[in-house]
């Protein structure tokens, strides 16, 4: 299938591109929400999530590498999109199960992928007309274009999606009407995920700000999320409305909208997400800013304490850690914040596919390092189910866990730090360079580091991450590559 537009006609993909124009549109904040829980409806892709995904306990994560997922699959570059094609793909073919109901899913399902990429391209056409900017024909023929052929980029073709932009709106609707369910998934997106969301790293040393502001935020774009969904899976499902949501939503996209009357390059996506990421004592350059809105927000949260009852029911701010090194987590901590990465209560093997998948993103592997990488999590996996699965139920629990904390360190969590350490060092060489080390954490070498003449040697990288997996250390450079929301 054509991916790059016939002559004298504009590209598929690139900048050019319609999905292009949109993504720097704050519209799709909404939109993409909306889309979400379409996908998640879907008892495939729900179950999917449900045992997978990480967008509960760590959604900012799951938001950035989304970002930089659509980026490759729209930009200009093919290789680029082929790479990333394949990523995703090598992704999703290690996620199969089956739901509640004994229903088997599978990622790699055709009718599925073709469906999320579905929602993605009816709701950014429904955000322009909730929004009063409809999209005239000739620019939503276009469009679905480009989102058929990201779909023939990663399957091979795109024949799950009607080839007619009528034939589709028929197709959206059928699905939506025998398809789709009150999944568990889309509750949690809608019910749970809000009421919960962790703050990002720019505002987690002001947890009760944090608290307050999505007290309010949350049930807002709970409501608006249900009034954008389609009435008749709204009916189905059972999902309340509250009076004035419809009117509430529109003006929350028609507020929205107005941003395109700013400068071009005002809001960057991108740049907003990556923000919200840094850390405030990072060596990036925006750092700095970060480290001062931080100090700000802190201020903020303090005021809000002395001004409003908030203190004595959302959770207190922090108290000051101890130096670099000497901070310990509790084994509840420890267990909620780094090994259960899907935020539902046990460890099990998704948990640990979670922190390969992460790593793998981050140094951007290929195979056969990326599958080196997820055999060594499989080999701690079946080292820990052995030593800490008491009850025979096939997950740990964190009560099995706190129990047996020690057999964290075992001979397989060892090889997945020299499986790391060898991925991370691309040339070779024994040590890990400034450079690559970025690669890995996004930060330059913390002063207390154990390095040799400015590099990283690979007893001192394995000490260092057995300290921080079993040793439940804070203040590392693992802390925003696992631990972080």
């Amino acid at each position: 299938m054509t991916t790059t537009g016939t002559a004298g006609e504009t590209p598929l993909f690139g900048p050019d591109s319609r999905f292009s124009a949109f993504f720097d549109d704050p519209r799709w904040a909404l939109a993409i929400i909306r889309a979400t829980v379409l996908e998640a409806a879907h008892p495939q892709i729900g179950a999917a999530l449900v045992d997978n995904s990480t967008f509960v306990a760590h959604p900012w994560r799951r938001l950035r590498n989304t970002f930089l997922s659509m980026r490759r699959m729209f930009g200009a570059d093919p290789a680029v999109r082929e790479r990333e094609a394949a990523r995703l793909n090598r992704l999703h073919a290690r996620m199969s199960g089956s739901d509640y109901r004994g229903r088997a899913y599978d990622a790699m399902d055709r009718a599925t992928r073709a469906w999320v990429v579905a929602t993605l391209f009816e709701s950014a056409v429904t955000m322009c007309r909730l929004s009063g900017q409809p999209l005239d024909q000739d620019t939503m023929e276009r469009m679905y274009a480009e989102y058929r052929s990201f779909l023939a980029a990663l399957d091979g073709d795109a024949s799950e999606l009607p080839e007619e932009l009528d034939d589709f709106w028929r197709y959206f609707d059928r699905v939506v009407e025998d398809e789709l369910e009150n999944t568990e998934a889309a509750r949690v997106i809608l019910y749970r995920l809000f009421d919960h969301l962790p703050a990002p790293a720019l505002l987690d040393g002001a947890p009760t700000l944090w608290a307050a502001g999505r007290a309010v935020v949350g049930p807002l774009l709970g409501a608006i999320t249900v009034a954008s969904l389609p009435e008749s899976y709204r009916r189905r499902a059972g999902l309340p409305e509250m009076p004035g949501a419809s009117t509430l939503m529109r003006g929350a996209y028609c507020a929205a909208g107005l941003a395109r009357f700013l400068p071009e390059g005002w809001i960057n996506a991108e740049s907003i997400v990556e923000a919200l990421s840094l850390s405030p004592d990072g060596d990036d350059p925006r750092a700095r800013t970060v480290a001062a809105l931080a100090a700000r927000m802190k201020q903020a949260s303090a005021l809000l304490r002395l001004l409003t009852p908030l203190s004595g029911v959302l959770h207190p701010d922090p108290a000051p850690s101890a130096g670099v090194g000497e901070s310990r987590r509790s084994a509840e901590e420890f267990f909620r914040k780094v090994l259960d990465q899907t935020g539902d209560g046990h460890l099990d093997w998704p948990d640990l596919a979670a922190m390969a998948r992460e790593l793998c993103t981050r140094l951007d592997l290929d195979e056969p390092e990326e599958t080196r990488l997820y055999d060594a999590f499989a080999a701690w996996w079946r080292e820990l189910q052995a030593a800490l699965d008491t009850d025979g139920d096939g997950r740990v629990s964190a009560e099995e866990y706190a129990t047996a904390v020690p057999s964290l360190a075992g001979p397989a969590l060892i090889r997945v730090a020299e499986v790391l350490f060898d991925a991370t060092d691309k040339d070779g060489n024994g040590t890990i360079d400034a450079d690559e080390y970025r690669a890995l954490f996004r930060t330059a070498f913390h002063r207390d580091l154990t390095t040799t003449d400015g590099v990283y040697s690979r007893s001192a990288f394995v000490s260092d991450f057995l300290s921080f997996m079993s040793g439940r250390r804070t203040n590392t450079a693992y802390d925003p590559l696992l631990a972080d929301a």
